[in-house]
């Protein structure tokens, strides 16, 4: 069956079925390092959990966000566009992915039980997410037509792990109910029934929570940190960002939609730097390393 590389996927989602129940986190993290990490690199630069996430329990959006996610793969295996595991990308961006989640915990305790995917989808967007749970997914384009190489990739992928990591999209739900429901009756949610499914259906697809910027620069400065743990250099949100400006003359890709404008990133990026270069310096480096897709004309498949 061949992979549709220019498929009209909907998009579900903002912004490894190998993976599956592998314990991926080493002793280092289980016998308590992560409370070490938590004060070197960028975790002073970052507050403490919303108060407006925790009036949405996480377990209902984990499980929400796992079936919009499993409806997306549906959507895209029947135009043949979701990847298969043997697909290059894919390898890939699982590879990154490995070496990045160990260190995810150690932001939020609850990413050690997720049960991580990470998906390639035949779509030219420019975009790539994380969802609650850990539900990660590229898009070729992306990947294709920034030419990213995999410390760029690894700085996306930090990027979008950090939002489900620091549950933005919760918090954003949980500020909905406030706004919507009222404060007489946000006890109510923490039981759920008919009050929390609303609260549920506010939030709709958890690709249309946009962001604050607020967001998306915390979510940058944890991905540069994961990416540095994972050994992938942090110096490439400079470049990334810098492909993202040139990609944007047009109409802004998806993925830039509510973020920071790329100046304004850029230089914040290179402020954090010697916070999270020393990381990288200390952390084992990727054993392989690999090439982007290659560019291809129209109606040419990508390999």
């Amino acid at each position: 069956m061949p992979f549709e590389t220019n498929a009209s996927v909907r998009a579900l989602l903002r912004c490894r079925c190998a993976l599956h129940g592998r314990r991926l986190f080493g002793a280092a993290l289980l016998s308590g390092n992560a409370v070490g990490w938590a004060q070197d690199g960028v975790r002073s630069d970052v507050g403490n959990e919303s108060k407006f996430a925790r009036l949405v329990p996480a377990e209902q959006v984990e499980a929400a966000a796992a079936r919009q996610y499993q409806q997306m793969l549906r959507q895209a295996a029947q135009q043949h566009a979701l990847a298969p595991p043997t697909q290059p990308q894919v390898l890939r961006l699982r590879y990154i992915a490995d070496r990045i989640i160990p260190f995810t915990a150690a932001w939020n305790a609850r990413a050690a039980r997720w049960k991580w995917e990470v998906n390639l989808i035949g779509s030219q967007q420019l975009n790539a997410f994380c969802m609650p749970g850990g539900k990660i997914a590229f898009y070729l384009g992306i990947l294709q037509q920034l030419q990213l190489n995999d410390d760029e990739v690894a700085t996306i992928m930090g990027h979008e792990t950090a939002h489900a990591l620091r549950e933005h999209a919760r918090e954003r739900m949980g500020k909905t109910a406030a706004t919507r429901v009222g404060a007489g009756l946000l006890s109510a949610l923490l039981g759920l029934g008919q009050t929390g499914d609303a609260l549920l259906n506010m939030g709709g697809q958890l690709v249309t929570l946009k962001f604050s910027r607020d967001d998306e620069s915390e979510a940058d400065i944890v991905g540069m940190e994961l990416a540095a743990r994972a050994g992938y250099d942090p110096r490439a949100g400079v470049s990334l960002w810098r492909k993202m400006i040139d990609a944007s003359k047009g109409a802004p890709p998806q993925f830039m939609s509510t973020h920071p404008s790329g100046p304004t990133r850029i230089r914040d990026i290179e402020a954090k730097l010697p916070k999270v270069m020393p990381l990288y310096a200390k952390a084992a480096r990727p054993e392989q390393r690999f090439a982007p897709p290659p560019l291809t004309t129209r109606g040419e498949r990508a390999k």
